[in-house]
């Protein structure tokens, strides 16, 4: 399992958002300006996400939050192969169905952007049902207690 330490930010209707902070150890980094950990830790720092806990929590707790492993690899499959797969699809159907006239180029191309373009809509309808599904979110593992805040960086 990934474990990340995130904190509670929103609790609603027994649903449990949190919100991942960037490691203390990029605050000291000489490296952070060309970093992409850095830089993508800093756009996505504020996006929450809901997780099931069976713990009590309270808004402002830090937990640690876990995720197969297994799941993150299924996910990267899905959004890095499929719409690649996708434009490649759609080229080749094109390029199957229509003639070399001097227009079939831009139909071969239009069709393999309008594969990839849905490809990416499928993903997104796949991903409301299957990442929030209950077996799919991650899960909090424990809750974090005040006086070990400095042993994880923070």
């Amino acid at each position: 399992m990934i474990e990340e330490l995130a904190v509670v930010v929103k609790i609603a209707n027994h649903q449990v958002w949190v919100e991942g902070g960037q490691s203390s150890a990029c605050g000291g980094c000489l490296q952070k300006a060309s970093c992409s950990t850095h830089a993508l830790g800093s756009v996505l720092k504020q996006k929450s996400v809901p997780v099931d806990s069976e713990i009590p929590l309270n808004i402002g707790d830090k937990v640690i939050v876990a995720i197969e492993e297994s799941l993150l690899l299924r996910a990267s499959l899905l959004l890095y192969l499929l719409p690649v797969l996708a434009l490649f699809t759609g080229a080749g159907i094109a390029d199957g169905l229509l003639d070399n006239s001097g227009t079939a180029e831009l139909w071969i191309a239009g069709s393999a952007i309008s594969s990839f373009l849905l490809s990416l809509w499928l993903i997104n309808k796949v991903q409301q049902v299957w990442t929030f599904g209950h077996f799919a979110r991650p899960l909090v593992i424990k809750k974090v207690l005040p006086a070990a805040y400095e042993c994880l960086g923070d």
